[in-house]
């Protein structure tokens, strides 16, 4: 998440340098022939305008789409963070001997609290990493300039900023050793821990440690975590429709083809510095066609490990502090700093 109040023009740059690169060479040798009347073609600006405003209404819808996605992404991680507290408060509150005339020691009290809390963070993890693996539309995937491109902004202004964490990893911190090679195994490792929770909750009925209505709640916020997660997962495996997502690419395409047929004509022909400023002005329109196609193409899957993405790694460690210290823990994590500008 880029937290800037705005971008610097050298990132600006580096994001649409080779854009601006070819719409100048472009509109450079296309008023060259047409300054020695290599080309005479001219169309009238009436139609080009037309075409304009109908790219920029399709276009604005497309970034429109993509937003929604991102921001409907970052109200399921605020629900997240919502309910992971509460799921705090329950396990701390919740869990007692006052059910039971089998008194368990209060050293077995506090590790019970401690598995179910480290627990959920293992999930909050294990989703984060899930997240971000790749899917066949994201940029990453891409073969070519865009898969390297992708590859580059995820090293620089991405994932590569933090020192990021497989689940693997990530999961030997939170669960024990015997859990954690049985869960990793399957495909969906989070949804399996949240499963975990329920077992272990309906354990705790059992012994007397919870009674009806408090492993009801308990049990009512473990189907909540799963919801959350059923959420991020359809943003995540189902794409933009890619016939809304594409089509704006040509249609800018052909916009960009026809407006030098148009504009430079009329330039050019306005006096002694038309041939001269016909090119940065053709350049200029082209490039914030292009421009807002690129800002909603990369802003449509907001779990690809980007600038513009959703913070997880700050929202889970956020959490992680949270819960920690609902246990009395004091040795915490440090909170996720944001680097050139951006938070991961």
């Amino acid at each position: 998440m880029i937290i800037t109040k705005s971008l610097p023009i050298k990132n600006i740059l580096k994001w649409s340098g080779g854009h601006l690169a070819w719409l100048t060479v472009f509109m450079s040798v296309f008023a060259y022939l047409y300054a020695r009347e290599y080309i005479s073609l001219t169309i009238p600006w009436l139609p080009v305008s037309i075409i304009g405003t109908a790219v920029a209404f399709y276009v604005g819808f497309k970034n429109n789409q993509a937003y929604n996605r991102m921001w409907e992404a970052r109200k399921i991680w605020g629900g997240i963070i919502n309910d992971s507290r509460t799921w705090g408060m329950y396990v701390d509150g919740f869990i007692t001997n006052f059910f039971t005339d089998n008194k368990v020691s209060d050293e077995d009290i506090k590790a019970i609290k401690k598995r179910l809390v480290y627990r959920h963070l293992g999930w909050l993890y294990a989703h984060r990493s899930q997240l971000l693996t790749p899917t066949p539309w994201e940029h990453i995937s891409q073969k070519g300039h865009i898969g390297r491109t992708a590859k580059y902004y995820q090293e620089n202004f991405g994932i590569g900023l933090v020192t990021d964490e497989v689940t693997k990893s990530e999961l030997k911190n939170y669960l024990p050793k015997e859990e954690h090679d049985r869960l990793i195994a399957y495909q969906n490792t989070a949804t399996q821990i949240i499963n975990e929770q329920s077992r272990e909750l309906h354990k705790l009925r059992e012994k007397g440690l919870i009674e009806d209505f408090r492993h009801m709640e308990m049990s009512r916020l473990l189907s909540s975590f799963y919801t959350l997660q059923g959420k991020n997962e359809r943003i995540k495996k189902f794409p933009l429709p890619r016939q809304y997502a594409n089509m704006s690419r040509y249609f800018i395409g052909i916009f960009v083809l026809l407006l030098p047929f148009s504009m430079m004509p009329s330039l050019m022909g306005s006096g002694d510095w038309g041939m001269i400023i016909s090119i940065p002005i053709t350049v200029l329109l082209g490039w914030m066609y292009i421009m807002m196609e690129i800002v909603g193409d990369y802003s449509e899957n907001p779990f690809q490990g980007m600038a513009n993405d959703i913070p997880m790694l700050s929202l889970c460690r956020t959490i992680e502090i949270d819960l920690k210290e609902m246990l009395n823990e004091t040795d915490l994590p440090p909170v996720i700093q944001p680097s050139k500008g951006i938070l991961m």
